[in-house]
This record gives structure tokens, C-alpha cells and sequence, in this order.
């Protein structure tokens, strides 16, 4: 007959090795989530990073999902959009190959608040960009972002998605 102990012990050290490792896994998923936080912070502060826009809400109509690689690049001295547009236009563009939101500005205003329960208000103000007004930015501290583009001839939009470090 096969000694009870030796089972008992077998089973009770095969638990621990399960709920140890997933222990070790759940602090280590913390670590890179900190880790995450502290770089998308680092970014936002010295102005190099970029929205990766994954869906699109126009003001009027159903939220689109974008199959793309549509995105704003921030830096300190330029921004670089290409990003989609959905909606009403009330003046005519003068190249119509061209999207409204498609723009390069070397010339903007940039201003950041940090939220109280973390996170930030982004607004970016293009002086150099003649359809778009003002691109307001709200950043969680996770990363998740919403951007709304206001523009002078056109109706607003907003678009979801995430921002990451600058490569």
C-alpha cells in the first residue's frame, strides 16, 4: 500500500507551485503596467508621442472602426496628422485629394493639464492649419486616448484609441 503522506504532500506542493507562479505572474504584470504608465508620462511631458487612432465618431452617424494605421504624431516642434474625416463640410477644399486631416503644423500652441484623478487634457491649436480649429487630447494614465478635432469649415469628430512613445 502506497504511503497517504506522500500523496497529500505531492498535492498540496503541486497547489503551491500553481498559486506561487500565478502570484509571481500577477506582481509581474504589475511591474510592466507601472512600467507602461511611467513611459507614456515621460512622453507626454517632453511632447514625443503619438495617437494611434482606432475608431471614428462623427457627429452624425454610427461610430466607424478604422482598418489603418491612422494616427498624430506629437512632437516639440511639429505635429504630423493623418487622420480620417466623416461628416458635413461646409466650404469646398481646394484639393480635394488632399484630407482635412491631413496636415503637418510647425506653428501651434500646446497646452497640458493633469487631471485630478490621473491622466491629461491635451489642446493643441494649429496657427499654420486653416481647416482645423483645435485638437483636444484626454489622455488616461493607462494610455487610452480620446481626441476631438474641431474645425473651422466643417462639422467636429472624434476619434478613440491609444497613445504610445515615439519611436
Amino acid at each position: 500500500m502506497k504511503n497517504p503522506y506522500i500523496f497529500k504532500s505531492a498535492v498540496l506542493l503541486g497547489a503551491f507551485a500553481i498559486f506561487g507562479f500565478s502570484g509571481l505572474q500577477a506582481q509581474s504584470k504589475k511591474e510592466t503596467k507601472a512600467k507602461e504608465e511611467k513611459e507614456i508620462k515621460a512622453s507626454i511631458k517632453v511632447q514625443n508621442y503619438v495617437f494611434k487612432a482606432q475608431t471614428l465618431l462623427p457627429m452624425n452617424g454610427g461610430t466607424r472602426h478604422l482598418n489603418g494605421d491612422y494616427d498624430l504624431s506629437i512632437s516639440e516642434d511639429k505635429i504630423v496628422s493623418f487622420l480620417p474625416y466623416m461628416g458635413r463640410i461646409y466650404t469646398a477644399p481646394i484639393d480635394p485629394a488632399n484630407g482635412p486631416l491631413r496636415f503637418t503644423s510647425t506653428d501651434f500652441t500646446y497646452a497640458i493639464q493633469t487631471k485630478k484623478k490621473g491622466g491629461w487634457d491635451i489642446s493643441i491649436k494649429p496657427k499654420d492649419v486653416g481647416s482645423v480649429r483645435e485638437l483636444n487630447l484626454h489622455v488616461s494614465d493607462n494610455g487610452y486616448a480620446t481626441l476631438q478635432v474641431s474645425g473651422n469649415d466643417r462639422q467636429p469628430v472624434t476619434f478613440y484609441g491609444y497613445v504610445v512613445e515615439k519611436s
